[in-house]
């Protein structure tokens, strides 16, 4: 085997074949990777290597049309098949030449991932993985043109029917969508065919099992055929070749069947081991939180998706999968809206767009649209990025919503230039299924009724006597509150009132840490504070938030009929710089003086306060004016929101506090239009010029020779 497989190696890059191959395949990569990573930024390969794989439709009936059938065509297989070797030595030893050829461009490709993981959150997973799966599309596609070969004397008609083959899989999902959109038998056949889509499955940050098992078990199968196929010939003139005919075909039907069974099995796989997910933030596998949530429900729940399953969307799809194999309750079923137009109308009276799902409960259903699934950036009203995937969060946020009779409410005190919460905070609400208002107290008698909190982000123009008076009642009727204070040179001694409330006041100045392992960068004053556990934090006790420019808070432990719970603290070696109180600056020398106050500080609290009735007021104050936004909270992905989901979740009773952040993807890369230009030039053009100039000299030569 091994001096077959040497001499098929010579052959291939003696002649031009081989170099032209990998000439073709490193040209059309470099187009794909100028274009989708180095102008577009696109931090994997997967989408470059997706409009690479056409060329196996044309470059495998090439490289493989000789390997067998010129042999044959040349009569020099009877030295082959007489030699003292077996058949399945003969076919391997030429098949891992083939692959070899395959090989060389994956191994060059390959580097990219690694070279690129130095410039930024490369997806080195997404990328691998993709690769991988290409190697497996291109060693499936020259065992069929092996096989194909091997059936035929003339390298043309072995050419042209490993093409058809080939072609017709590629094209075969856009097939089975013509020939019928809902499924039928036909197009669960076809779906063996099904070549291209089984490479796209492992495009999407997944490692698709059934993708390997299938590409792996159907090339040992056209291996297997191309075996008998030669086998028969070879012992043609026995007497017994009827009989070797007659095996070889129930052979070849029965190995066929137990390939086909196998597939079906691995489509069957439990999803926890069919689809392994190798993105670096882990977007497709369920947090610890929602694996406690769903192995405790204890109610049906139906998920209707409202797109025909042909067009399904495979992250979503994914993500549903998983849920279903971890709690029995939860069933999935796919509605093709051509099919049944009016089927959402049971639930609401607006169509919902493809891919939305309708979550239904025994009491109560709620609308998932799929607009909500996906983070977006946009540029201009055209033009978007995608920047996270909320399929995990959506739904668990439905669940929540349908399974539970109570929606709490929460109000949004404004009138006094708060700070608005912004989009990624209110959906933080919305997913935590708690309804939430402005609240302008001027215009209010009172604090509604309703209102399990109030929140107070940051305002920059004090409170009125009449509208802290408002507040304070609700708050000695056991009423709750999240309260920010706001770093401004404006004094506001009634919003200092409601703080007082709960015996709580505000150091001035801003805090610096000594400890570098709890700021950000070289800024002392952009803190990781520690996360002491609560029932608000004990799901990020472990993770890292981020507090920029925040606050010392001061309280007496001692005072009767309050007591105080920590959230978010200092180290030992932070210290308090004072600021300029009319210019609000913070000196530019960050080093610790003499007479800066010495840490630890507390920067967030939880404070209950006895009221009337045996009732508890809670209040949560945070000293960290820009802790609840997405600026803060893109430096620790999900986790200043998660926080702020707790808080809310805390105070108004849920219970269940769960919240599963939106799961962000790797940001775009950035590089310049000449680097762009430079290694376009060089990938495209100069690197296989000089591959095609090598194969010329060699061909040359040998002809000449």
């Amino acid at each position: 085997m091994t001096a077959i497989y040497k001499r098929e190696v010579r052959a291939f890059f003696h002649s031009f074949i081989g170099w032209l191959y990998l000439a073709a395949t490193l040209s059309l990569t470099g187009i794909y990777f100028t274009y989708f990573v180095m102008l577009y930024g696109e931090p994997s390969i997967a989408y470059v290597l997706q409009g690479v794989t056409f060329l196996f439709q044309f470059a495998v009936p090439i490289l493989t049309m000789r390997s067998l059938a010129e042999d044959r065509k040349q009569k020099t297989d009877q030295l082959i098949l007489t030699a003292p070797v077996s058949v399945s030595k003969i076919v391997f030893g030429k098949y891992l030449a083939l692959l070899t050829v395959c090989a060389i461009p994956v191994l060059v490709i390959g580097i990219i991932p690694f070279m690129l993981s130095f410039y930024g959150d490369f997806q080195m997973g997404v990328s691998y993985t993709a690769l991988f799966g290409f190697f497996l599309y291109g060693a499936f596609a020259l065992a069929a043109g092996l096989f194909f070969s091997s059936l035929t004397e003339s390298p043309v008609i072995a050419a042209i029917l490993t093409f058809i083959v080939l072609f017709l899989g590629y094209l075969m999902t856009g097939i089975r969508s013509m020939i019928s959109q809902t499924g039928n038998l036909v197009t669960d056949i076809l779906s063996v065919f099904d070549m291209a889509g089984r490479f796209d499955a492992m495009l999407e940050g997944s490692l698709y099992v059934p993708s390997v098992i299938y590409y792996v078990s159907f090339a040992m199968l056209f291996l297997f055929c191309t075996i008998q196929s030669i086998q028969k010939r070879r012992y043609s003139v026995s007497s017994k070749g009827i009989k070797i005919g007659a095996y070889n075909i129930g052979i070849l039907v029965l190995t066929t069947v137990l390939t086909v069974l196998v597939n079906v099995v691995a489509e069957k796989m439990p999803e926890s081991v069919r689809s392994l997910d190798v993105t670096s933030n882990k977007l497709y596998t369920l947090t610890e939180e929602t694996k406690t949530f769903l192995s405790g429900l204890s109610e049906d729940i139906r998920i209707y998706v409202m797109v025909n399953e042909e067009y399904k969307d495979g992250n979503l799809d994914k993500t549903l999968r998983r849920m279903t194999a971890l709690s029995e309750h939860i069933s999935v079923t796919y509605v093709d809206p051509l099919v049944n137009p009016q089927f959402y109308s049971n639930y609401s009276e607006d169509e919902p767009e493809a891919n939305s799902l309708i979550v239904v409960g025994p009491a109560r259903s709620k609308i998932v649209n799929y607009y909500d699934i996906y983070g977006y950036e946009y540029y201009s009203y055209y033009e978007y990025q995608i920047t996270g995937y909320d399929g995990e969060g959506q739904i668990v946020s439905a669940l929540e919503y349908v399974t539970t009779d109570t929606m709490p409410k929460l109000y949004m005190v404004s009138g006094h230039n708060e700070l608005e919460l912004e989009t990624q905070f209110r959906q933080a609400i919305e997913k935590k299924n708690i309804a939430c208002e402005s609240l302008l107290l001027l215009s209010e008698e009172q604090v509604p009724e309703d209102a399990q909190a109030l929140i107070l982000n940051a305002p920059l123009s004090d409170y009125s006597d009449d509208d802290v008076e408002k507040i304070i009642r609700y708050l000695e009727k056991g009423g709750n509150a999240v309260i920010v204070p706001a770093w401004t040179d404006v004094e506001l001694p009634n919003f200092e009132r409601i703080l007082d409330y709960y015996g709580v006041s505000v150091l001035n100045g801003v805090i610096m840490e000594g400890d570098s392992d709890y700021y950000y960068g070289q800024i002392p004053y952009l803190l990781f504070p520690k996360v002491d556990y609560d029932e608000m934090t004990e799901n990020i006790t472990e993770s890292m938030v981020f507090a920029p420019y925040a606050q010392g808070l001061l309280y007496d432990e001692s005072v009767q009929g309050i007591s105080y719970i920590p959230l978010l603290e200092t180290s030992e070696t932070a210290y308090n710089k004072a600021y300029d109180q009319e210019r609000l600056e913070v000196e530019t020398d960050f080093k610790q003086k003499e007479g800066d106050r010495e840490g630890p500080f507390v920067i967030a609290l939880r404070a209950e306060k006895a009221a009337g009735d045996n009732l508890v007021s809670k209040g949560v104050i945070l000293a960290a004016e820009l802790f609840f936004t997405e600026d803060a909270d893109s430096i620790v992905p999900g986790n200043n929101v998660k926080t702020f989901g707790n808080i809310v979740g805390g105070l108004v009773e849920q219970e269940s506090t769960i919240l599963i952040p939106m799961k962000s993807y790797s940001a775009l890369m950035t590089f310049s239009t000449r680097s762009a230009a430079i290694v376009g030039l060089l990938s495209i053009v100069v690197g296989p010029v000089c591959l095609l100039a090598v194969g010329f000299v060699i061909w040359f030569r040998r002809r000449k020779a």
